[in-house]
């Protein structure tokens, strides 16, 4: 009796397994030919298992439904403790954007793991986003004594020597990446960036023009490039990389803005100008464009068209806006009105308190302005303090004016300090 009913539960258990294995056959053959959402159906129809889960999860991560795919691979790892569906579901929280829970689940399998340098090299990117440089710099170091050739590793340092602030290493590990593939175009661009950023032309230069090479369309790179050509007052061909540009991200503000600069530049004002208005269309807090525009009226003489330019950009400014100051002290100037002017250089001054062009003429405004000599007398005293060595023909002309204003109160009795 014990044998026939032994017999019975093997015989249902076989059937049941070759049901189960036909129904995964119909599964896989729905998937196919796409049919997956008929797939899903018979997978429902299942019980429960870990191999249910998994094939659930798997349609839904291809189909890029990560939320899904995720609660399906967490079934699974109830049901049985597989590495290869932790490696899944942290790339799945991965994708969800779930940091920490990815980050969580690959430091599960590095602790008992330590050798999967594919893992390894996910977690450093993912302490990289969360801003744990010390965890990153760890796991990138470990990868390059594993495999000191991958140019990826060395870069993904370098970030996190940027983002700790240390520039030798930051440009020693972007160059190691260079020496170790020299066509990875991130790694060539940072060292774009980094040699800019250090005024080293030269290098800067080099690092632009190889990642040209590599990539003629990288649009950070063409930047670099018109704004270094810019600089050199090369200004045609950085109208034709700035067209270039645009095809390939159109209607961004900065092409917008520097074509708006160079035709400027060019004193093409009609066109400068209209690139500035489109710059302002796409950025409204954008005040040196408005800056630009006042320039473009001072320069035609359309004073009251300048200084409503002029009065936007310091309304709309929230960094430093002592050239806006100080190019509406010049407008009150052309208008004829003497005390405005002298209380615009005072704010350049004041803005800024390096601005020794705005010091310079709101001491000499001053003079011509008061009948009482020693207000000027402090201010241009002040030059002297602290800008006598930065230009030498201001300084001869305040010390020559010191020297007048001494003497004058000097002739009515009074000494001047």
């Amino acid at each position: 009796m014990k044998k026939r009913i032994l017999i019975i539960v093997l015989v249902i258990g076989f059937i049941k397994a070759e049901a189960q294995t036909s129904a995964f056959k119909s599964i896989d053959s729905l998937l196919t030919i796409g049919r997956y959402k008929k797939a899903l159906v018979k997978l429902k129809k299942l019980p429960s298992t870990f191999k249910t889960n998994i094939k659930t999860a798997k349609i839904y991560t291809s189909i890029d439904d990560n939320k899904k795919a995720a609660k399906y691979f967490e079934q699974a790892l109830g049901l049985k403790d597989d590495y290869v569906t932790k490696v899944s579901l942290g790339k799945t929280y991965q994708k969800e954007k779930k940091l920490q829970k990815a980050i969580s689940i690959f430091e599960e399998i590095i602790e008992k793991d330590a050798d999967n340098l594919l893992i390894n090299y996910q977690l450093g990117k993912l302490y990289l986003q969360t801003k744990q440089p010390l965890k990153a710099k760890k796991v990138f170091e470990f990868l390059i004594v594993k495999d000191k050739t991958n140019a990826n590793y060395h870069y993904q340092l370098g970030l996190v020597f940027s983002m700790s602030k240390k520039r030798n290493p930051k440009i020693d590990s972007f160059l190691d990446a260079y020496k170790y593939d020299d066509e990875h175009i991130k790694a060539i661009h940072q060292l774009a960036v980094s040699y800019t950023l250090l005024r080293d032309r030269d290098s800067a230069n080099l690092f632009i023009n190889k990642g040209l090479k590599v990539n003629q369309n990288h649009v950070a790179l063409n930047k670099l490039k018109i704004n270094d050509l810019y600089r050199r007052k090369e200004y045609l061909p950085a109208i034709s990389l700035l067209e270039k540009i645009d095809t390939l991200a159109s209607n961004e503000h900065y092409t917008q803005k520097m074509l708006g600069r160079i035709l400027y530049k060019l004193k093409d004002y009609g066109e400068a100008k209209k690139y500035f208005k489109k710059a302002l269309r796409i950025d409204r807090d954008d005040f040196k464009s408005y800056t630009y525009l006042g320039d473009i009226a001072f320069d035609q003489k359309d004073y009251k068209e300048a200084m409503y330019n002029y009065m936007s950009a310091a309304f709309t400014g929230k960094e430093p806006r002592d050239t806006e100051y100080y190019q509406l002290a010049r407008t009150y100037k052309a208008l004829g009105k003497p005390k405005e002017e002298m209380s615009f250089y005072k704010k350049a001054y004041n803005e800024n308190g390096r601005n020794f062009r705005a010091l310079y003429q709101q001491a000499t405004t001053t003079e011509n302005f008061y009948k009482d000599k020693r207000i000027a007398y402090k201010l241009y005293k002040n030059y002297i303090d602290r800008f006598e060595q930065k230009d030498s023909l201001l300084t001869d002309q305040v010390k020559s004016r010191l020297k007048e204003i001494k003497k004058y109160y000097f002739m009515k009795g009074e000494v001047l300090e």
